[in-house]
C-alpha cells in the first residue's frame, strides 16, 4: 500500500482505495511501525554503506560496534537484507534471488557504451526518511547518465519495479539492459519484458556491485547531495523532493565527465546523431522532435568520444 497517504488531509482513504482499485478494509490494517532503534540503525548503515560499498556485514559491523552500537553481525546481515544491499566484494548475496530462476552472465566487461540506448542499468536502493525508510528503483543510460525513469515505494514488492521497466521501454528500448542477480532482477515477468523486446540481458557476478557503477555512482550523488541533506519526513515529500532532485540532475546539473554538459543534452544530441550515422536501431528510442513532449512527462542527455563502462560517473 505505498501509494496510500494514511494522513492527507485532501484525499480520505476510502477515495484513495477507489481511485487505486483495491479494498478499502486492506487500508485499514496498520503494520507494526519499526522502533528508533532499528531505524538509527538501518540509517547509519546506509551512510556507511553509501561511503564505503566495498564493506561487507563484517566490516559494517566492526564500525558499528566502534561507534558504541550493541550489534552482532547476523542483525547487520538481515538489516542489509531487508535494505536490499550487499557490499561490492565477492561474497553472501544478499538480494537473494529464487533459485529456480534463470541468471545470465555479464556482458559488460570489454564493452563500452558507444551511444545513448545502448547500455541501460537497472538497481534499487534504500532511501532513508525520518521516521522510516522507503526504495527507490532507477534506470540509467549508462552513456549520458541520463535517468529513463524511476519510482519510489515503501516496499521491496515487485510491482513498483516492473512498472519502472514498462515505463522506461514506453519511452525507448536499450541493447543491452544490466542488472544485478537480485530476486527482483531474475523473476520471469521482469526477464519475460526485456525477452518480449529482444534487449540483451546482463547480470552482474554474483557480490561484484561495480559491474554496475554508473548506478552505484548515481545513488552516492543521490544521497549526498538530495536525500541527506533533506532528511525528509514522509513519503510524500520523498516523492516530491527526489523528482525535483533528479528532474535538476537530469536537465541542469553538469557532469565533469561529460564534460560539463548535462545528461539531458548528452542524451538527446548524441541520440540524434547516433540515428543519423546508424549506431542506434531506428524505432528503438525516442524521435528527437519528441524530447519536449519526453521531458515533460517523464522528467528526466552527448559526448563525442567512447565513455568506457569501467569510469566512474561524478
Amino acid at each position: 500500500m505505498a501509494l496510500v497517504e494514511r494522513h492527507s488531509s485532501e484525499l480520505p482513504l476510502s477515495v484513495q482505495a477507489d481511485l487505486l482499485g483495491i479494498g478499502r478494509s486492506s487500508l485499514y490494517y496498520q503494520p507494526v511501525a519499526p522502533s528508533a532503534e532499528e531505524i538509527a540503525i538501518k540509517h547509519r548503515i546506509d551512510e556507511i554503506y553509501t561511503k564505503y560499498p566495498f564493506y561487507g556485514s563484517r566490516r559494517i559491523t566492526v564500525q558499528l560496534r566502534r561507534e558504541e552500537v550493541l550489534i552482532n553481525r547476523k542483525a547487520v546481515q538481515r538489516h542489509m537484507q531487508e535494505m536490499g544491499i550487499a557490499g561490492i566484494c565477492p561474497g553472501p548475496n544478499l538480494s537473494k534471488r529464487n533459485v529456480a530462476n534463470q541468471v545470465y552472465p555479464y556482458l559488460l566487461g570489454q564493452i563500452k557504451a558507444a551511444y545513448p540506448d545502448h547500455i541501460w542499468g537497472i538497481d534499487i536502493t534504500y532511501i532513508r526518511l525520518a521516521a522510516g525508510w522507503m526504495y527507490l528503483v532507477a534506470i540509467l543510460d549508462w552513456f549520458s547518465r541520463y535517468v529513463i525513469a524511476w519510482e519510489l515505494d515503501q516496499t521491496l514488492e515487485i510491482s513498483f519495479v516492473l512498472a519502472t521497466v514498462d515505463r522506461a521501454l514506453a519511452i525507448a528500448q536499450p541493447d543491452i539492459w544490466n542488472s544485478d542477480q537480485g530476486s527482483h532482477f531474475t523473476s520471469p515477468q521482469y526477464i519475460e519484458r526485456l525477452l518480449g523486446r529482444d534487449v540483451r540481458i546482463s547480470m552482474d557476478g554474483k557480490g561484484r556491485a561495480l559491474d554496475n557503477i554508473f548506478t552505484e555512482r548515481l545513488w552516492r550523488t543521490v544521497k549526498y547531495e538530495n536525500v541527506y541533506l533533506k532528511d525528509y519526513a514522509t513519503p510524500r515529500a520523498a516523492r516530491q523532493g527526489l523528482g525535483q532532485y533528479l528532474e535538476f540532475y537530469n536537465r541542469e546539473r553538469p557532469h565533469q565527465s561529460l564534460d560539463y554538459r548535462t545528461p539531458a543534452e548528452v542524451y538527446f544530441d548524441a541520440r540524434k546523431d547516433a540515428l543519423e550515422t546508424g549506431l542506434a536501431r531506428p524505432g528503438s528510442g525516442l524521435r528527437w522532435e519528441d524530447e519536449q513532449e519526453f521531458l515533460t512527462n517523464i522528467r528526466g542527455v552527448r559526448p563525442s568520444e567512447l565513455i568506457d563502462v569501467t569510469e566512474h560517473i561524478n
